[in-house]
């Protein structure tokens, strides 16, 4: 049923992008109001909900850690895996960042025979980190419509992308890697039987619309080319607040603008906040040093508490008469 909703969602959205390719008005609405009003929802909502999570009290350390901590001199310690300083959680942030450790090391479990048993399951971690790298290239490369002149950096990348020189206009190895990874995502929701229980309407909503970018922009390039400069003189009419309706561009030309808009407000309220929230991870982000400081929470209702002191003081009778040891006779 979610999945079905997503769909039907999905569909409203490419109808009412095909409306707006066919009314002046509307088009006026997609191409000058609607961006800066999805950039702005964008904008506010990364900010509150980062400002939300940072303000949330982390009183105790609490990382996850999986390797030796430091504590005397002679004992080898492992400072990424283990971090007790600050170099050593930038390290393992890094590692979180650019090559996902934590979904690298994530483990199958079948029951067997009656017993669990754990295997390894590095497809997830391959076809999401190929997704994530996949996507920024296409959002880097997307960069020489917003920037006059070109910077260079942005030719060497397109460049190396279309290295292959498949078909003409070059497919982008960017393009395919990425229809690749969010196609496994997608398939892993439907298929799996586990992942489709806990999976929701935001779940599905995400991956179609931005399966709905994609395919959408892979139409524009291979099959039903535009006016790239028409393209760019709107591009950069948006960052010089002086937009210009294109023409002569085609009807994907709209739903394209219309998903990516519609991924920009959503983005905020979605599970893609976790490209924020990972560096507001305590469990990430935190030094562990609790074998030398002690961290007290400080919002700890007081509560009266029975010393062992005032407990010897108590029974100290029975404790002898028992032969129990006590440290006052």
């Amino acid at each position: 049923m979610n999945l079905l909703i997503s769909i039907v969602a999905i569909l409203i959205l490419t109808l009412l992008a095909l409306g707006i390719a066919l009314s002046q008005n509307m088009a006026y609405l997609l191409t000058v109001i609607l961006p800066y009003v999805a950039f702005a929802a964008f904008l506010a909502g990364f900010v509150y909900r980062v400002i939300k999570w940072g303000a949330s009290p982390v009183p105790f350390r609490i990382p996850t850690t999986c390797g030796q901590g430091k504590s005397l001199p002679w004992i080898q310690t492992n400072p990424l895996e283990n971090p007790s300083g600050c170099w050593g959680v930038i390290g393992r942030m890094a590692q979180e960042i650019f090559l996902f450790r934590s979904l690298f090391r994530n483990t199958d479990v079948a029951i067997i025979e009656g017993r669990p048993v754990y295997g390894s399951a590095k497809w997830l971690w391959f076809f999401g980190i190929l997704f994530h790298w996949s996507f920024l290239i296409i959002v880097l490369r997307h960069l020489r419509f917003f920037i006059e002149p070109i910077a260079s950096w942005i030719g060497v990348l397109s460049a190396l992308d279309g290295f292959f020189e498949i078909g003409i206009p070059t497919l982008y190895l960017s393009d395919a890697t990425l229809l690749a990874g969010l196609t496994f995502l997608f398939l892993r929701r439907v298929v799996v039987p586990q992942v489709r229980y806990i999976s929701l309407f935001t779940d599905y909503f995400s991956l179609l619309l931005i399966a709905g970018v994609i395919s959408t922009g892979l139409l524009l390039r291979h099959f039903f080319p535009t006016d790239l400069n028409a393209v760019k003189t709107l591009a950069l009419g948006w960052i010089t607040f002086s937009p210009v309706i294109p023409h002569k561009v085609s009807a994907f030309f709209y739903i394209h603008l219309c998903f990516v808009f519609t991924l920009l407000a959503w983005f905020p309220l979605s599970k893609l906040m976790h490209a924020g929230g990972i560096f507001l991870s305590p469990t990430r982000n935190m030094t562990n040093n609790s074998r030398r400081q002690r961290h007290i929470n400080p919002w700890n209702a007081p509560v009266k508490v029975h010393t062992y002191e005032e407990y010897e003081d108590e029974f100290r009778d029975k404790m002898k008469a028992s032969g129990l040891p006590v440290e006052k006779e």
